[in-house]
């Protein structure tokens, strides 16, 4: 593991028992890949594949920047809280700002690929109650009710990406149903009323857009729309999983 002060590296390919760490300031960098001879570099990656300075990561206040020197490799930057937010960094980019707290580098390699993991500083918010309190109060784009049983149904179309943010299965009606027939409520909710709450989350609470001939596309179109618009905006988020039973592992 590789740690920075204001940033951190977390090295995976190291079969050492014991971490190691490097810490960076703001102000401060350090390089990635094979290195040289006798020569090694701070955050060293050990793959023919890999450029012998493959890149750099500095730390820059409450973000950091990653560089890729590769010529024709993209790396990938995976929002390790995210339900599969990523950003890729080209070839030759320079000083790409990363805006997550808690990142896994992804470098194409000869075998498995390359990773190490970024755990920049908590980011700075704004105090509560700093807009103006003059005039018309300002009102919540999406308002949802976490209590709800619309809310369940959203959760649950959403479940497979918050636990795997690679998955890109959305479940069925009848998924849906399976899953929440444990929760006290819902031991009775039938096809018809599942599909209400989905129109109910699209039509009224998100307010999609029906695509072209006022449909949504492909079978499952409305369902995969209401999942990608409510992990884009953070709607719901793996705490709120706790909401459903346990997942059944098989």
């Amino acid at each position: 593991m590789v740690q920075l002060s204001d940033a951190v590296v977390r090295r995976s390919d190291d079969p050492r028992p014991e971490p190691r760490l490097v810490r960076l300031s703001p102000g401060q960098s350090a390089e990635f890949g094979r290195g040289k001879p006798g020569t090694p570099l701070p955050i060293p990656l050990r793959d023919p594949a890999v450029s012998r300075c493959a890149g750099q990561v500095a730390a820059v206040e409450d973000y950091w920047r990653l560089s890729n020197y590769s010529a024709e490799a993209t790396y990938v930057v995976e929002n390790l809280e995210g339900a599969g937010e990523h950003i890729r960094v080209a070839p030759g980019r320079i000083g790409a700002p990363v805006p997550f707290e808690l990142s896994r580098v992804i470098l194409p390699s000869a075998e498995n690929p390359m990773e190490f993991k970024v755990f920049a500083p908590q980011h700075a918010y704004t105090e509560a109650g700093c807009d103006n309190a003059a005039g018309e109060p300002t009102t919540s784009p999406f308002s949802l009710n976490p209590t709800s049983k619309y809310f369940l149904v959203l959760l649950a179309l959403c479940e497979p990406r918050l636990r795997s943010p690679s998955s890109a299965a959305v479940p069925g009606v009848g998924d849906v149903l399976e899953r929440l027939r444990g929760l006290p409520g819902c031991q009775d909710l039938t096809r018809s009323a599942l599909n209400y709450h989905i129109d109910y989350l699209a039509d009224t609470k998100l307010r999609l857009r029906e695509g072209p001939g006022g449909s949504y596309g492909e079978p499952g179109g409305k369902r995969e729309r209401l999942v990608s618009l409510a992990l884009r905006f953070n709607l719901v988020r793996e705490e709120h999983l706790a909401l459903l039973p346990p997942a059944v592992r098989r």
